[in-house]
């Protein structure tokens, strides 16, 4: 969290409010504009050398007891804050400018004004990171939740298919059952994830089973690269989008239908596109499939904003694309 860009922008504007603050602090009697800008250099330097500080000593840091971390936080704090101020008294007396105190009295001022700024800003980190722990469970219980409602509704459809596959293939029944094994292993494991390679593997054993029970009825075209992208996603994300556009549209159809996945890769994201062909309304109910409403929260759960899923249809064809960005740390 430290070493991102996002914090990196709320120091400076920490630090700069810590300036305005010193600056024009009553009983000052110095201009407070010169002071502003001498103080302003002065805490962003102390602010930026001890962030660099702590991004490059995180892993030796992390190793350490609560205790310990605290301690060496604040003994690194004083440390950076003495160097700057050395620096800093001998280019204000090279200026000529005038010195109200002497190296060891500014020294030691500026070391208490930033031991009780590293407790205020520890504080605040502990509330933070309680915090963040908090909305992380919150999460990761509404993701369970979410995430157990999903059963694939075609459990009874492939049991009948092995069946018939017995009598006519015993080895594809037998890989039918490894993929419905699969597949109901993955919606045990709620609230996990995976990498994007595993869902897209998870989402051809779907369709595979699919595709033994529809036939000709259904033709399913990938374009997808030999070398997937690096992400991890929650489990069961792809699949039920597929299940939908089987459910909701493969079936429907009284003719041969296609649905088509492609995979597109830009610099800060993946996409996946999935289109199905519309079924003529017939005025039944939807069932029970997966509601891209509920895709939708989980993602919001995992990602925030910075996933998308966006429906739309066009030529008679019902079209999903889902981004998933390559920073999951967002």
């Amino acid at each position: 969290y430290l070493c991102h860009s996002r914090f990196v922008l709320r120091l400076l504007v920490m630090a700069q409010a810590a300036s305005v603050v010193l600056a024009f602090a009553p009983g000052v009697t110095a201009d407070p504009w010169l002071r502003l800008g001498l103080i302003s250099v002065f805490v962003h330097w102390v602010a930026l050398l001890t962030t660099i500080c702590f991004c490059q000593l995180r892993r030796q840091l992390n190793c350490l007891k609560p205790a310990g971390m605290l301690i060496s936080c604040i003994m690194l704090f004083e440390v950076i804050t003495i160097f700057v101020s050395v620096i800093a008294h001998s280019w204000l007396a090279s200026q000529n400018l005038p010195m109200l105190q002497s190296l060891p009295a500014f020294v030691l001022a500026n070391m208490m004004i930033s031991l009780i700024i590293a407790v205020i800003a520890i504080q605040f980190f502990i509330i933070h990171t309680e915090r963040s722990q908090q909305v992380r469970a919150q999460s990761r219980a509404e993701l369970s939740a979410l995430q157990a409602r999903i059963e694939p509704h075609f459990l009874f459809n492939s049991l009948n298919t092995v069946a018939e596959l017995t009598q006519v293939d015993p080895n594809a029944a037998e890989q039918a059952l490894l993929n419905l094994s699969a597949l109901f292993r993955a919606a045990l494991n709620a609230g996990q994830t995976v990498s994007l390679a595993e869902e897209l593997r998870l989402s051809e054993q779907y369709l595979s089973l699919e595709q033994w029970r529809l036939g000709q009825r259904m033709t399913v075209q990938w374009d997808v690269p030999e070398h997937i992208p690096e992400l991890s996603l929650p489990a069961l994300t792809i699949q039920p989008l597929l299940e939908n556009a089987v459910r909701h549209g493969v079936e429907n159809c009284a003719e041969p239908a296609r649905l088509h996945l492609t995979l597109l890769e830009s610099r800060q994201s993946v996409s996946i596109v999935i289109t199905n062909p519309l079924a003529p309304p017939t005025g039944k109910k939807a069932g029970n499939g997966i509601a891209l409403d509920n895709i939708r929260q989980r993602l919001q759960l995992h990602y925030g904003s910075a996933a998308q899923l966006h429906s739309a249809t066009s030529e008679g064809r019902f079209r999903v694309k889902l981004v998933l960005p390559k920073d999951s740390n967002q």
